[in-house]
């Protein structure tokens, strides 16, 4: 199916952090594409965020959900399927409530999808000082350019968008990130979305990619488009890494390319 006609939902994965929300929510309400709908992905937020939620459908008319589970920890897998069993959508693009979105991702994502791949975009990383205010309005390469000599910057060059962009094809597992992933429902499914072993912190993304890549699929990764803008916080807790990669590390020496438990059981 073409790009260009397919129904889009955003999920966006976000605890606690509904200053942040609100402005990535923002982002997906000023698109050049604008998406289908956009479903929050919340594992487990005080009622603030639900409230936040609320209040943006009504005054926006945008058809946004929230799909709650109850606070047991960082189980970024699981809402991420309950969120994706909720959506309609026959497109899936990943983000999180850190992640500003450039006006064109959902147009740059559509843009570039296609059979047999999954789209990972990049980011910009914003410092403490800049995060605090930043939003969609300040994305301009000269404001950038700007902080990035006070230090509050990195990685601006993939904010350039060029007149051609640069894309790989691989199945390589190097850099994958959730918070700008993008891919058709029918493939999610097919692998059984993301796997619910992993709790806390990480590697629940490379996973997911590495099941891509045992069902055929190729990685498309799209350099100068489909931009993302990182607000800053603190790092998540690193306790469950050590598991998580060793669950990881069990799962690329299988041969499966579908997980016991995903997705299926909310579907």
């Amino acid at each position: 199916m073409d790009g260009a006609h397919k129904k889009v939902s955003v999920i966006i994965a976000t605890y606690n952090k509904p200053h942040y929300l609100e402005r990535v929510i923002d982002g997906y309400l000023h698109q050049i594409v604008p998406p289908d709908e956009i479903v929050v992905a919340d594992d487990g937020s005080t009622k603030e965020t639900g409230l936040l939620v609320d209040e943006i459908r009504a005054r926006s008319g945008v058809n946004i959900l929230h799909v709650w589970h109850e606070d047991r920890g960082f189980r970024a897998a699981a809402i991420r399927n309950k969120a994706v069993a909720k959506s309609t959508g026959d497109y899936l693009l990943l983000c999180d409530d850190d992640s500003i979105p450039c006006r064109n991702m959902v147009k740059d994502h559509l843009r570039y999808a296609g059979n047999g791949f999954f789209i990972q975009g990049h980011r910009v990383l914003l410092g403490p000082r800049i995060s605090a205010s930043f939003t969609r309005r300040d994305i301009t390469f000269a404001s950038l350019a700007t902080a990035a000599l006070r230090r509050e910057a990195g990685n601006i060059t993939n904010a350039l968008r060029l007149p051609v962009p640069l894309i790989k094809r691989s199945k390589s597992p190097r850099g994958i990130r959730s918070c700008n992933m993008s891919f058709s429902r029918e493939d999610f499914i097919a692998v059984n979305g993301f796997d619910e072993g992993y709790e806390g912190w990480g590697r629940e993304d490379s996973d997911l990619a590495g099941r891509f890549f045992k069902y055929g699929l190729r990685r498309k990764d799209i350099k100068f488009r489909a931009v993302c803008y990182h607000l800053y916080h603190e790092s998540h807790g690193r306790e469950s890494l050590e598991r998580n990669t060793a669950l990881l590390e069990e799962a690329v020496k299988k041969g499966g390319h579908r997980c016991a438990n995903g997705v299926d059981k909310y579907l």
